[in-house]
Formats: C-alpha cells, structure tokens, sequence
C-alpha cells in the first residue's frame, strides 16, 4: 500500500464523494452496452479458434470493475454492477420495441434491423443474468483478496478475481444463450476458448490496469479496504 495513502474501510468508502467515480462508472456501463449489443451473437475465427466477437472489447468492462472495486471499494463497484444490470434491461426493453414497431412504407431496412438488433430472449437473458453474477463474483473475489494481500500484489487479485468471475460468465452466458443453437461441442468449444481469451485479456492489460488504479488512488486520496463490509448484493446502497 503507498504510504501517501489514508486506509478507509468500506463502509467509509461506501459515503466518501470521490472526484472521478461518475467517469469511471460511467465507462463501466457504457463498455457494458456496446460490447453486448454490438459483439455478442457473432462468431469469429482468428488464427484457427474461435470466439464469440463481444470478447474483444466486453473483458474491459471486467478490468474497469477490477479498478472499481481496487479505488473505490466493494460497495460502489455494488452500485456500478446494478447500474449496469438496469442499463442492460433498458436496452433490451428498448431494442425489443423498436424492432416490434411496423416499419414505414417504402423502409427496406427491417431486415437488417431486426438481424442486428432483434436478439433473442434467451441472449438478452444470458447477457443480463451472466452479467450480474459475474461482476459480483469478481468483485466479491477481489475485495477479499485485497484483504488477504495487504494491499499488496494488485496483479494477484486482478488476475484471480477474473479467473472466477469470467468463469461464472461464461458458464452461464452461452448454455442458456446458444445450447440447442450451437453445437453442444461448439457451445462448450467457444465458452472455454472465451473464458481463456478473457483471463489473457486481464493479463494483458495488467500494467494499464496498474496505471490506471495508480493514478485514481493519487488522485482520490485514500485505500478503501473492505473490513467490515456487508457483501449481499442486495445490501442498502450507500450514497457517494
């Protein structure tokens, strides 16, 4: 821990106004959005595997969670995650009564929209359900560990903390998304190889995610540890 920094407690943590939260909060759920409206029913091959497309950009939304919870504690990461689970039911509530409105006459695009944008209830389901369980595994797992490591080694609990939580996601996203769809060898073929894919992400981007929570931490002032900390997801929100 840099000894620049005041330790706070969760609870702390969860009414102190932080200068840059919106900004990253408001990343978090924008990442979230498009990497689900825009990648997550395509299947790509690059090099011989293949995955789905929203693993290119989706995992961010992992490593700004990372930083959420690292910066700001479990609490307020908390409030992100059912940030994002409303902004994910809008855009579903949103697509679904857009593609249902009947087109104008003359309009030719109904087609396409409804390819792009007419995802299936089962997809919407598994995005919003993965979703939710994986960011409050990742979150749990990296508050814990924080508590474990003394503030220390922030790649060690970056790291694990997306082994589990990527590994929740992808358990259940595809299943209930593509199974009967898929093959059950492509299903279990594409939520391995993603759920890999994702862990390399976090690896990859450890020294971003090291300069990024440096800079907040400088910024903010303090260490949120989460001693003390109510971890339901259903805990009382604390105001910021």
């Amino acid at each position: 821990m840099d000894k620049h920094l005041t330790p706070i407690d969760g609870t702390a943590g969860a009414r102190r106004h932080f200068r840059y939260f919106d900004y990253v909060m408001a990343a978090f759920v924008a990442i979230l959005l498009l990497s689900n409206l825009i990648g997550a029913a395509k299947l790509a091959t690059l090099g011989g595997f293949t995955f789905g497309a929203g693993i290119m950009f989706f995992p961010i939304s992992y490593v700004i969670g990372d930083i959420l919870t690292e910066v700001y504690g479990y609490a307020n990461a908390r409030r992100c995650v059912w940030a994002g689970f409303a902004a994910l039911l809008f855009m579903a509530f949103m697509s679904w009564v857009v593609v249902a409105l009947p087109p104008a006459a003359g309009w030719d695009g109904q087609a396409a929209y409804e390819s792009v944008f007419g995802s299936t209830w089962r997809i919407v389901a598994a995005s919003v359900i993965a979703f939710w369980a994986g960011e409050f595994v990742n979150s749990f797992v990296l508050a814990k560990m924080k508590i474990l490591t003394q503030g220390k080694h922030l790649w060690s609990r970056t790291i694990g903390s997306t082994v589990f939580g990527q590994a929740v996601d992808s358990a259940i996203f595809y299943p209930i998304a593509f199974l009967g769809i898929w093959s059950t060898e492509q299903v279990l073929t594409v939520m391995v190889v993603n759920w890999g894919l994702k862990v390399l992400w976090e690896v990859l981007l450890t020294p971003a995610t090291y300069a990024v929570v440096g800079w907040l931490k400088a910024r903010e002032g303090v260490e949120v540890f989460d001693q003390g900390t109510d971890f339901s997801p259903f805990a009382k929100a604390e105001a910021v």
